[in-house]
């Protein structure tokens, strides 16, 4: 006879489990690799055999969170199979924690804690995903973007102190700069001579180093202040680090903390030594625009 603490446990168990078999499901309908399809169908499958054991010890029919597919479905779409996938890892990750803490109680937990933890070596080995191939160029175009874009702006505020000519300005540093990126990553891809396509390689580098540049110059398009359009462009920056960021930490499995602190100190380093050149060469220079 289960106690009424362990039931509502098992409750919440049984409708992760079950929600758990329609998103893999769910995923494995989008995938066009059949061995993706294949592992995904085989988890969906194990998800819903553990629901069947909790239902039996439980007594009771338990719907699936069906936002929560929905959700998982769209991240997929979006962010990619690898994101999603991790995400669901993380909670397997918990589930199998939760469930070997129940087996001294619950008959049967102990080997769905074990399944849960096959679970995760085998999302690890199916995972392979084009946009996580090119991640190198993808931050390299981030990475330049925001380091050299943010120190350019900062310092240019300071010169001009007028946000059309520092729209302007900044927007052909950045998209001058992109071009010659985007060339760099593919004659530096080309000559490794890797499994990597040189042309996407550049197209990676080429295309997120614009977006940034996008994002960065916006404000001083927006905002009539220089001030004011400095300090958004550096919190955009910073969001767009911890964006980034936290998707390569959930997608690779990488440390959050460390290379977000190690992104932002460079960006924002630079940013305050070219605002101090540029209120410096202003002084020295006697420029009044």
């Amino acid at each position: 006879m289960l106690s009424p603490d362990i039931k509502q446990k098992l409750l919440g168990y049984q409708r992760d489990e079950i929600t758990e078999h329609h998103i893999y499901r769910r995923l494995a309908v989008m995938q066009k690799s059949p061995e993706n399809r294949r592992v995904l169908e085989r988890i969906a499958d194990d998800e819903k055999r553990h629901y069947e054991r909790w239902q039996v010890l439980t007594g009771v029919d338990v719907a699936p969170d069906r936002l929560k597919e929905r959700l998982f479905g769209w991240i997929a779409r979006i962010l990619g199979l690898t994101f999603a996938v991790k995400l669901m890892e993380r909670g397997e990750a918990s589930a199998q924690q939760s469930y070997a803490g129940l087996s001294p109680e619950v008959e049967g937990a102990e080997a769905i804690a074990r399944e849960e933890g096959d679970h995760e070596d085998a999302l690890l080995a199916m995972l392979d995903e084009e946009r996580l191939r090119y991640v190198g160029s993808i931050v390299l175009g981030l990475n330049d973007a925001l380091v050299e874009l943010t120190g350019a702006l900062a310092g240019l505020t300071l010169a001009l102190q007028n946000t059309k000519l520092i729209a302007m300005t900044g927007s052909i540093t950045g998209i001058a700069a992109a071009f010659s990126m985007a060339a760099s990553e593919y004659l530096s891809t080309k000559t490794e001579g890797g499994a990597q396509s040189p042309l996407k390689a550049a197209l990676y580098t080429g295309v997120v180093y614009i977006m940034t540049v996008v994002l960065l110059i916006l404000p001083y398009l927006l905002l009539g202040n220089f001030y004011a359009a400095l300090v958004c462009t550096l919190a955009m920056a910073v969001s767009i680090i911890a964006v980034f960021n936290y998707y390569i930490s959930v997608a690779k499995g990488l440390s959050f903390r460390r290379r977000f602190a190690e992104m932002a100190g460079l960006s924002l380093g630079v940013a305050a030594l070219s605002f101090l050149v540029g209120l410096v060469l202003r002084a020295f220079l006697g420029v009044d625009v």
